[in-house]
């Protein structure tokens, strides 16, 4: 009889990080019509294309601290209501 998604899902979850971990990137670039080194040329092109305009001044960079702070006080306002 055929296991259900489910089924296997649940098994998968008992698996030891490293299994899961190595499953996981199996069924996505499986089923993924790209091949690895595809996706991987597209985000270092990417990556590139970022760092291009952070060192020509076309876009600003914002601090860490700055994000953070800002993401804690929309927090704190959602809870407030």
């Amino acid at each position: 009889m055929a296991r259900t998604a489910a089924q296997l899902l649940e098994d998968a979850r008992k698996l030891p990080p490293g299994d899961l971990d190595w499953l996981v990137q199996r069924l996505v670039h499986e089923s993924d019509d790209a091949p690895l080194d595809e996706i991987e040329a597209a985000w270092e092109s990417e990556i590139e294309r970022r760092l291009d305009e952070i060192d020509s001044d076309k876009v600003r960079t914002v601090p860490l601290k700055s994000v953070l702070a800002r993401m804690d006080a929309r927090v704190l306002a959602k809870r407030r209501g």
